[in-house]
């Protein structure tokens, strides 16, 4: 841990204690800062405006990261393949956000994944971010084709910063529709940045980048320090066709 130790810090059990600075977590495993505490609001919205995120699986500790490099998406640079856009043109979709939160996170912990048995969503986090939604924290972005969800993502807004904690698709380019629609929005309200955690290929294909830890926390140290109001997100995002991303 920076030369310091090869331990990563042992968190007390106020939820208002500040987290150790996130240059100092372990290099093996990658970003390892902290453990334990608990996932009360306070304790994530701290997290979060530290560059750091819980991820954890079931019979674990409580295990708190912030890796470097960093996985982001610019929210100008959300890439959709030529082919992918022509399909968009003649779709019936539509995006909108905080319609139905609860049910966004409970596909995102049941969406099969490669390489990976069971879900680090469990019935602990998903109540957590449960409550950081009912405060006006969370959010998430869902698409409809009529009333059927077909895809959606959710994370967490502090200031003027979205970190994403995961996406999923029920039919065939859902999870990529409410990433560009998320994308697009958060432009439109001059929000430059979707956190994206940890690099995977398929993130990649979609335009996410790598960035030096160093400058993604330069970044979040700003904007989750900038104003914006917490609340549903329902009636400023509106609905957005999935014709409009082609």
């Amino acid at each position: 841990m920076a030369g310091m130790t090869q331990r990563p810090f042992l968190l007390p059990p106020d939820p208002t204690a500040p987290f150790p600075p996130a240059e100092l977590a372990l290099r093996r495993p990658d970003g390892l800062l902290a453990v334990g505490g608990d996932l009360s609001p306070a304790r994530l919205l701290n997290a979060y405006r530290g560059g750091i995120f819980p991820w954890f699986s079931d019979g674990q500790p409580i295990l708190w990261w912030s890796p470097d490099p960093r996985t982001v998406f610019r929210t100008d640079g959300v890439r959709l393949s030529s082919k992918f856009r022509r399909s968009l043109r003649r779709s019936h979709w539509v995006a909108r956000a905080d319609t139905c939160f609860v049910e966004v996170v409970a596909a995102c912990a049941n969406a099969p994944r490669r390489g990976q048995e069971g879900t680090w969503i469990t019935a602990e986090m998903q109540a957590a971010y449960i409550e950081l939604h009912r405060l006006g924290h969370a959010h998430s972005v869902e698409v409809f084709d009529g009333t059927r969800l077909a895809g959606g993502i959710y994370g967490v807004a502090v200031g003027r910063m979205f970190f994403g904690e995961s996406m999923f698709s029920a039919a065939s380019g859902g999870s990529k529709i409410a990433l560009a629609a998320l994308a697009q929005r958060l432009r439109a309200w001059d929000w430059p940045l979707i956190d994206a955690q940890v690099e995977n290929r398929h993130l990649r294909s979609l335009g996410a980048e790598l960035w030096p830890r160093t400058d993604f926390l330069r970044i979040v140290a700003a904007k989750t320090q900038e104003p914006a109001e917490a609340g549903s997100w329902s009636a400023r995002f509106g609905e957005l066709p999935a014709s409009e991303l082609a």
